[in-house]
């Protein structure tokens, strides 16, 4: 089949951008041919990928996002294909891969009524309604089973068109046979001592992921263990504010912000902790790269996958509501404590051994390839 892959923005450190690649070189594997479209390619691209980028732009996204749209459906009449699959919410898909939690529920219980009346709003619901209406047909690749609720509750969408996937974890997470050795270099490197601590924080999206959670939990360590912490956050953001609140909490010679980059498994190797408050977060996937690389977790209940670290037994989950001085309290406890660091770094190596952690492309794929009635 010819398929066609769609998502506002390409770049190979994004979460959402690497499941769609690990998607669709799954689909290319297979024998089918792959053609994405994008207004936006960074990075390489694949072997035999037929990436159009759309000659558009906008001043706010929205507008940009129709205008995508309408170029989108243009091309494809022109050069039609088998199947379309989006990775962000747009009419015309037949299969949706849903990254993103439910709009028009964030728009009800976190904004003021006023926000209705935006063309912000108009526009996202739109899209939103075009993919999980009762009426429509595409089908939903599921990554979070606590978005699947919210969006029955407000489309009724049917159950039959969602597809609970498991999570996707890259096989080069996994701790490999040289850890230690990795580690040790790792640290040497990045000028770490023995009893020095590292605590990573990995995603783009700063502001969303609560590095400013982390940035003050740091800041209130006692001063014996604040001495030997160290902080590296990675991701494609703008670090600007975040530079100066290091700098206001006095954390200057201890925090570092990096953009996105590829040798992430060196970070979740030589660290000694993963720290995660995000504010809001559909599922996380870097919490599994975390454990199945046996660094322990630190993370805020809300993320979709914060439960894989209370069943491992790999960490610890902030409860909700969120509150600064839980997380400041449970990071003190975590650092302070090697044993127990030591005793989660290994349960989630077991955990990694026994559970489903990989397999999402293979079954994304199932449901892409799958004929339709």
């Amino acid at each position: 089949m010819q398929l066609a892959f769609v998502l506002y923005k390409y770049f190979p450190f994004g979460g959402l951008q690497r499941d769609f690649m690990r998607i669709a070189l799954e689909c290319q594997a297979r024998g089918h041919a792959i053609r994405v479209y994008t207004p936006i390619w960074e990075g390489e691209v694949p072997a035999g990928f037929d990436v159009r980028v759309a000659p558009i732009k906008a001043f706010f996204n929205h507008h940009r996002n129709e205008r995508f749209s309408a170029w989108l459906a243009a091309d494809l009449a022109r050069d039609p294909v088998d199947r379309v699959v989006g990775f962000n919410k747009m009419p015309g898909l037949d299969v949706y891969y849903a990254a993103d939690g439910c709009y028009e529920d964030k728009a009800q219980t976190l904004r003021a009524p006023i926000y209705k009346r935006w063309g912000r709003y108009k526009h996202f619901a739109d899209y939103e309604r075009a993919v999980f209406a009762p009426e429509s047909k595409t089908e939903i690749l599921m990554i979070s089973e606590v978005q699947q609720p919210l969006f029955i509750k407000h489309y009724r969408t049917p159950d039959a068109r969602f597809h609970l996937l498991p999570p996707g974890i890259a096989q080069d997470r996994r701790a490999p046979a040289n850890a230690a050795e990795i580690r040790a270099e790792f640290r040497h490197e990045f000028k770490l001592a023995d009893d020095d601590l590292l605590l990573v924080q990995i995603g783009s999206g700063f502001k969303t992921k609560g590095l400013d959670r982390s940035l003050k939990a740091l800041a209130a360590l006692p001063r014996e263990l604040k001495k030997r912490t160290r902080l590296i956050a990675i991701g494609q953001d703008d670090p600007k504010p975040f530079l100066l609140q290091v700098k206001a909490l006095g954390l200057s010679d201890q925090v570092q912000i990096l953009k996105g980059r590829s040798d992430i498994p060196r970070f979740l190797l030589g660290a000694d902790l993963l720290i995660h408050p995000a504010y809001n977060e559909n599922t996380g996937t870097v919490l599994l790269e975390a454990v199945v690389s046996g660094l322990p977790v630190l993370v805020s209940e809300v993320c979709g996958y914060a439960h894989y670290i209370a069943e491992a037994d790999a960490g610890r989950v902030v409860p909700a509501p969120f509150a600064q001085d839980d997380l400041n309290r449970m990071l003190a406890e975590m650092l302070s404590d090697d044993a127990a660091r030591v005793k989660w770094g290994a349960n989630g190596l077991a955990f990694a051994d026994s559970a489903d952690l990989y397999s999402m492309p293979q079954h994304a794929a199932d449901v892409i390839l799958a004929e339709r009635a």
